[in-house]
C-alpha cells in the first residue's frame, strides 16, 4: 500500500498542469511529426529497408511517444536535489529502501505521462499518418510489456545517475549523455541495424536498444516475444546494480549546504 501510495501521490501532483502539458504535447507532436516529414521525402528516392515509407513513419510515431515512458524520465530521480538540500540524509533513515521510494515515486509520473503525453501523441499521429494498431492482440501486450521493462531500465539508469551526486557536485551532464546515447544507441534518430556495425556491436553491449528499439519492432511486429528475454536479463542486472550502489550510497552522505 506504501509503494501505491508513493506513485499514486506523483501522479496526482502531475494532474494540476495537465493542461499546460497538453500544450506541450503539441510541440513533442510537432518535433515527431516534422522528422516523419523528414523521412517521407528521404523514402522518395530510396529504399528503406523493410520498413518502407509508411513503416518508417509508424516507427517514428511509436518511438516518439514512447520517449515520455522510457525516456523522458526524472534527473537522477530528485537526487542531485535532495543532496543539496539535505533530504537525502532524511530519505536514508526512512523505513524503505531508497531505491524501492524513487522507483514507486517514478513510476508514478511514468504513468502520468503515458497516459497524458504518449496515449495523445500517438493518436495524433494515428490520425495524422492513417496509422492502424497491431491486428494481433498478444503483439499489443508484448509491446507493452517491453515498454513496461524499458520505462525500468530508464529508472534504474537515472537513479545511478542521481546517486554519482554523492560523490560529485554536477550530475546533470550525466542525465544529457544518458539522453544522447538513447537518441543514438536506443534507435531514436534511426533503427539500430542501420548503423555502423561497430556501433550496433556497442549498442547492443548496452540496455539502450531495449529502451526504444525493441518495442517499437514487437509493436510493429518485426520482433519475436523472445527478445525479451534480453529485457528481463537487464532488468535484473540494473536491479542488481542499483542496490550496490545504495549500500555504497549508505556509507558516504555528504550533504551540500543543508
Amino acid at each position: 500500500m506504501l509503494y501505491f501510495t508513493l506513485a499514486s501521490k506523483a501522479y496526482a501532483r502531475n494532474l494540476h498542469y495537465r493542461g499546460a502539458h497538453m500544450l506541450h504535447n503539441v510541440a513533442s507532436a510537432l518535433f515527431g511529426y516534422l522528422y516523419a516529414c523528414i523521412w517521407i521525402g528521404i523514402g522518395q528516392d530510396h529504399s528503406l529497408g523493410e520498413y518502407g515509407v509508411h513503416g518508417m513513419v509508424g516507427y517514428i510515431a511509436f518511438n516518439q511517444a514512447s520517449l515520455w515512458v522510457s525516456g523522458f524520465v526524472s534527473n537522477g530521480l530528485g537526487i542531485p536535489q535532495a543532496v543539496r538540500t539535505g533530504q537525502i540524509s532524511l530519505d536514508l533513515m526512512r523505513p524503505v529502501h531508497l531505491f524501492v521510494m524513487c522507483m514507486c515515486r517514478e513510476w508514478g509520473q511514468i504513468a502520468y505521462q503515458f497516459v497524458y503525453k504518449s496515449v495523445p501523441i500517438y493518436l495524433l499521429y494515428m490520425l495524422a499518418f492513417k496509422l492502424s494498431l497491431p491486428t494481433r492482440p498478444d503483439t499489443i501486450l508484448f509491446a507493452a510489456v517491453a515498454l513496461a521493462a524499458a520505462g525500468y531500465m530508464s529508472i534504474c539508469i537515472n537513479y545511478m545517475i542521481g546517486a554519482t551526486s554523492l560523490w560529485t557536485t554536477e550530475s546533470s551532464w550525466l542525465y544529457w549523455v544518458n539522453h544522447a546515447l538513447i537518441n543514438l544507441l536506443a534507435g531514436f534518430l534511426i533503427p539500430v541495424e542501420w548503423l555502423p556495425s561497430w556501433l550496433q556491436t556497442v549498442g547492443w553491449l548496452s540496455p539502450y536498444p531495449y529502451l526504444l528499439y525493441v518495442p517499437t519492432r514487437i509493436y510493429m511486429g518485426y520482433e519475436q516475444p523472445g527478445i525479451l528475454l534480453g529485457s528481463v536479463a537487464w532488468c535484473m542486472l540494473l536491479t542488481l546494480l542499483c542496490l550496490l550502489v545504495t549500500a555504497a550510497v549508505r556509507r558516504k552522505v555528504e550533504v551540500q549546504g543543508g
